[in-house]
């Protein structure tokens, strides 16, 4: 055993993440998740469209899911709505989340709900006016835009439902804030310039006439304020956008129109946020752990939100922090956490799909330096023989 692995032997405890599909009809895969020496499954119960290789299945290699949906007959609240979730198809039937978490909770595992919120391709595909929209009008069928009143009813009716399923003891509440440009979209193009850090917010900016009567309240003049975006662009297009991250941004825009935005865009994320989580607790158990997806740069789009470290951690139980490319991004979370706070190192593990699960044991230790207090495996369903026999090692050097 390294010094790193046995420096964190049996203080934390891990957790992979998994979709039903992995579980349902294969009577092994339960009792060969339980036997890597996670403690925990974090089982999907919402999710977005996909297409996933499954190496071990007996029935199939490939599910493909054709929309965005949640994994279980969903509940009598969506009777008479217009945005309501999509049951899923044949790859999801029934109660797939049910059956998949009786499975792994007989194996033996505490079993956490994984909800995928603001990612909708369909949603934006049959509504349109829900996305994004960007300053060249251009919609983001993918990012269904958070500011406005019925999509946030919509997000945070089905972070409770699909949060709070029975026997689950958890959740981890994914994209639960601003989406954006980034999203791999059918055959996606769209890596001919580099948008940096910088370009990725601007390009991200809505325009929707929610967006604009929120900058409006600001005093901007969206006409205007989408002007300047567009303008702000223009060196991107050329190649030329400066380097760094929203000191870039700033250079682009100017820093007063730049300051304004994100005052608008972060207090929507937060009170999204808030609610979110005050709605799955309104209806969890006692004891019910939130965590949420995060990126500690609130400007920052995606699965990992981005959000300010020290509100998320007073209205949430903590965070999965992404580790992909190092630990680092753990280190403003951990300035800002309690006793209580849960901070979850997610680390990639299928090496096809970029992961190191090879050099996990020393991954976790230098996470574990940083603040972490639990792990993340991505993904148990997704991974190859190989790669779950270095996890399983590495788990059983950490303890």
């Amino acid at each position: 055993m390294s010094q790193a692995a046995g420096s964190v032997k049996g203080s934390l405890k891990a957790s992979t993440f998994v979709y039903p599909w992995d579980v349902n009809g294969d009577p092994e895969a339960a009792a060969r998740i339980a036997g890597l020496g996670v403690r925990q499954a974090t089982l999907a119960s919402a999710y977005h469209s996909t297409r996933v290789l499954t190496p071990r299945h007996p029935r199939h290699r490939i599910v493909t899911a054709r929309h965005a949906a949640v994994l279980y007959p969903p509940g009598p609240r969506w009777e008479g709505r217009r945005l309501r979730p999509y049951a899923a198809g044949d790859w999801a039937p029934g109660d797939a989340y049910g059956q998949a978490a009786t499975s792994l909770a007989e194996a033996g595992l505490d079993v956490h709900t994984w909800v995928v919120l603001a990612h909708n391709s369909r949603m934006g595909e049959e509504f349109p006016d829900t996305s994004v929209a960007n300053a060249y009008g251009d919609r983001y069928p993918w990012a269904p835009c958070i500011a406005q009143p019925d999509t946030r009813a919509y997000l945070i009716d089905l972070a409770a439902e699909a949060a709070v399923r029975p026997g689950a003891s958890g959740t981890e509440l994914e994209s639960l804030g601003w989406y954006g440009l980034t999203h791999l979209h059918a055959h996606d193009k769209t890596a001919g310039v580099e948008l940096g850090d910088a370009g990725q917010y601007l390009m991200s900016l809505c325009f929707c006439p929610s967006c604009r009567d929120g900058y409006t309240q600001l005093g901007l003049a969206p006409d205007e304020l989408a002007a300047s975006v567009r303008r702000a662009l223009e060196p991107v297009w050329r190649g030329e956008a400066p380097t760094g991250a929203w000191e870039a941004v700033e250079k682009l825009l100017g820093a007063e129109l730049a300051m304004a935005t994100r005052a608008w865009r972060d207090s929507v994320a937060r009170s999204l946020q808030t609610e979110a989580v005050a709605a799955v607790r309104a209806v969890a158990p006692d004891g019910f752990q939130i965590l949420l997806h995060a990126d500690p740069a609130s400007y920052h789009v995606g699965a990992n939100v981005g959000v300010d470290p020290a509100h998320i951690l007073s209205v949430a139980d903590g965070v999965v922090v992404p580790c992909a490319g190092g630990p680092e991004l753990l280190t403003p979370f951990a300035e800002q956490a309690v006793e209580r706070s849960v901070l979850a190192a997610n680390f990639p593990v299928v090496s096809g799909m970029g992961g190191s699960p090879g050099t996990l044991a020393e991954d976790v230790a230098r996470a574990v330096e940083l603040g972490a207090t639990e792990v993340r495996l991505y993904h148990a369903g997704l991974a190859s023989d190989e790669d779950l026999s270095l996890v399983a090692e590495a788990l059983a050097q950490l303890g």
